[in-house]
């Protein structure tokens, strides 16, 4: 009882102190059994200064990954995109010049994902773009619970592990990961594309922990 209070307490400060009342929706119940799946590219890897470019989300709807409802944008940046990122990504900044605002782009996204919890592949750094994209019009960060496919993939293979190795180093690329759990790839630092691999993982994972 007092920890049912202490979040509604919680909730309610939260949402006297959101920037945008339009956006009281994010701190909804959120639907049984639904999450998003998002995932960012940027111009660098600085999370305190550089911009996000393209945001790719896809819903998971029970143990379904719902294609047919993704979200894919490009954002026109405020700063030059690195040399280092066009590599990894190849998006250049003509390829983005007629991107949305970042505003447009963030308000898009948050009524994609309403108040279900995200799922990501290194989500904090996603997180941290997008926290620092929103402040402005939320003056708080994302509220969702957040779900990181690399500490599951990570739990599950040490579940594996005899007791004298638990602890022990293992591989969290993505394309080890889904190869090690037999799912299709795509064309990796594709936002879109790593958004749906990542909610495939996360639909393994979460049955095979479930196993026990």
């Amino acid at each position: 009882m007092a920890l049912s209070l202490w979040s509604a307490l919680k909730r309610q400060w939260l949402l006297y102190h959101l920037g945008d009342q339009r956006l009281r929706y994010l701190y909804d119940k959120p639907p049984a059994d639904e999450w998003v799946s998002v995932d960012c590219e940027t111009t660098g890897l600085n999370p305190r200064k550089d911009d996000i470019i393209a945001i790719g989300a896809v819903r998971i709807v029970g143990n379904r990954v719902m294609t047919s409802e993704a979200l894919q944008l490009l954002v026109k940046p405020s700063r030059a995109i690195s040399a280092d990122a066009v590599k990894v990504h190849g998006l250049r900044e003509r390829d983005v010049a007629q991107g949305l605002d970042i505003d447009d782009a963030m308000r898009q996204l948050l009524a994609f994902i309403g108040p279900r919890p995200l799922v990501g592949y290194y989500l904090e750094f996603d997180v941290a773009l997008i926290n620092r994209a929103i402040f402005p019009m939320l003056g708080v960060p994302l509220p969702q619970p957040k779900i990181e496919i690399s500490a599951m993939y990570y739990d599950w293979k040490q579940r594996g592990l005899p007791p004298y190795q638990h602890g022990a180093s293992i591989d969290l690329r993505l394309a080890t990961l889904m190869k090690d759990l037999a799912l299709p790839t795509r064309p990796a630092h594709d936002a879109l594309n790593d958004a749906i691999m990542a909610a495939l993982a996360f639909l393994k994972l979460r049955a095979l922990l479930k196993q026990g």
